[in-house]
C-alpha cells in the first residue's frame, strides 16, 4: 500500500478520534447557542456565567474526587457524605463552639483523611467490595451528621471563609472556581506525568496483571480512596463557604450528578478513560442543560430526571468507547 493510500485510509479514523475527543465540547457549545437564542436576556449574561462557574465548583471537586478511585476500578459512594460531614463539622466547631475557622477547616480535612483510611483498610484488608463499603460508611456518616447537627441547618459561619470562597473574585468569577480548576490541573498532571498516576491507571486496567508486574495494588487503591475522601472534605469546605451555612442533607444532592459527570467525561478528551478535563467539561455540560431548562420555565423536578437520564446515557456511551467491556461491579 502506498503512503498516499495509507494516508487516505487513515483520515476517517482521525475524524472519528477528533469527534470522540471534542464532541462533548461541541455539544456544550450547542447548548449555549440554543439557550442563548431562546433566552438571550437571562441566559447570555455575565451574571449567569459567573454564577454558574462559581456555584458549581463544589460539584467539580466531588467529580474530580470520584474519578480517582474509579480510575483504579473502585467506587467511592461515601464522598458525598464526607462533604456533608466536613461542612457540618466546620459549622458546629466555628458557630456553636467558637473554634477559629482555620482549626475548624483542619478538623474537617482530618475527617476526610480518617474516612479515606477506613475505606481503604476495609476494602483492601477485609476484601469487601468498594461499593458495599463506601455505601455503608456513607450511610453511617449521614447519621453522624444528623446527630451532631440535631438535623438542623447551621448558619452564621465566620465571614473569613465566605470571603475567600465567593466574595473575592478574579475577572468577576468567585475564587472557588479557580480552586476547582487548580485541582483539575493538578490531577491531570498526576495522571499524565507521574509514576503514581500511571500505576493507578495500570491497576484499574487489570489488578492481577499489575500485581504480577510488581505493583502494590492494595497500596495504590488505598491511596486513591484516601485522595477521594480528602477531595470530598475539601468540597465540604467550599460548600460551607459558598452557602455560609451547613445543611445536613447537602452532600447527597451532589452524588448522582458527580457520577453522571464522571462517566460522561470519560467519553471526552481522553475517550475510554476517566480524566479530569473531561469531567470538568461534563459538569458544566450537565449544569448548562439544567440552567437552560429552568430559564425556559421547566419545573424543578426535571433536574432529577435530567441527571438520572444523563447517568444512564453517560455509562452507555462510556461502554461503547471502552468496547463494551462489562462493568466490574
Amino acid at each position: 500500500m502506498s503512503a498516499a493510500t495509507a494516508e487516505k485510509a487513515a483520515r476517517p479514523r482521525r475524524a472519528i478520534d477528533i469527534a470522540e475527543r471534542y464532541g462533548l465540547i461541541a455539544a456544550l457549545a450547542a447548548l449555549v447557542v440554543v439557550f442563548g437564542v431562546l433566552e438571550p436576556a437571562t441566559f447570555l449574561t455575565w451574571a449567569n456565567l459567573s454564577s454558574t462557574l462559581g456555584s458549581q465548583a463544589v460539584l467539580v471537586v466531588v467529580t474530580l474526587g470520584l474519578i480517582i478511585p474509579l480510575t483504579a476500578n473502585d467506587f467511592d459512594v461515601s464522598i458525598a457524605y464526607v462533604l456533608t460531614l466536613s461542612s457540618m463539622l466546620i459549622a458546629v466547631l466555628n458557630v456553636d463552639l467558637g473554634v477559629p475557622m482555620p482549626l475548624a477547616i483542619a478538623a474537617a480535612m482530618a475527617v476526610g483523611w480518617v474516612v479515606g483510611m477506613i475505606n481503604g483498610w476495609l476494602i483492601t484488608g477485609m476484601r469487601i467490595h468498594s461499593l458495599i463499603v463506601t455505601l455503608g460508611i456513607g450511610t453511617f456518616l449521614h447519621g453522624l451528621t444528623l446527630w451532631i447537627s440535631g438535623s438542623m441547618t447551621i448558619s452564621g459561619l465566620d465571614p473569613m471563609l465566605i470571603e475567600y470562597v465567593i466574595v473575592r473574585r478574579l475577572f468577576g468569577i468567585p475564587l472557588e472556581f479557580y480552586y476547582a480548576i487548580a485541582l483539575c490541573i493538578g490531577l491531570w498532571y498526576v495522571f499524565e506525568h507521574t509514576a503514581m498516576g500511571r500505576r493507578v491507571l495500570f491497576v484499574g486496567r487489570g489488578r492481577e496483571v499489575a500485581r504480577l508486574s510488581g505493583i502494590d495494588t492494595d497500596r495504590i487503591r488505598r491511596r486513591a480512596l484516601l485522595a477521594s475522601s480528602l477531595m470530598g472534605a475539601f468540597g465540604g469546605v467550599l460548600y460551607a463557604g459558598t452557602q455560609g451555612a451547613a445543611d445536613p442533607s447537602s452532600g447527597a444532592a451532589n452524588l448522582l450528578p458527580a457520577f453522571a459527570a464522571a462517566f460522561l467525561g470519560s467519553t471526552s478528551i481522553v475517550p475510554g478513560r476517566f480524566n479530569p478535563f473531561g469531567a470538568l467539561i461534563a459538569v458544566y455540560f450537565l449544569v448548562t442543560g439544567i440552567t437552560g431548562l429552568v430559564f425556559l420555565g421547566v419545573s424543578s423536578f426535571v433536574q432529577d430526571m435530567f441527571y438520572g437520564g444523563a447517568l444512564i446515557l453517560a455509562v452507555s456511551l462510556s461502554q461503547l468507547v471502552r468496547g463494551r467491556e462489562e462493568q466490574q461491579l
